[in-house]
């Protein structure tokens, strides 16, 4: 069996931790970012946990991770 390709669009928005939990970059930090609150400026930098139902797509286009 040869080789199976990983997704690289995939593999540039999610990481897998240690412990395999995927994290993803939260939504919504392009621009338009002056007018937010400082609290909502402050929460988008944070890595946030990806939801169950992304968690499988996301094992079958990243295989090696």
């Amino acid at each position: 069996m040869p080789k199976i390709k990983t997704h690289k669009a995939t593999s540039k928005r999610f990481s897998v931790t240690k412990t395999k939990k995927i994290k993803q970059r939260k939504a919504g930090q392009g621009h338009f970012n002056a007018r937010e609150t400082g609290t909502t400026k402050r929460n988008k930098r944070r890595d946030i946990d990806t939801t169950d139902t992304l968690k499988k797509t996301i094992k079958t286009l990243m295989p090696y991770s």
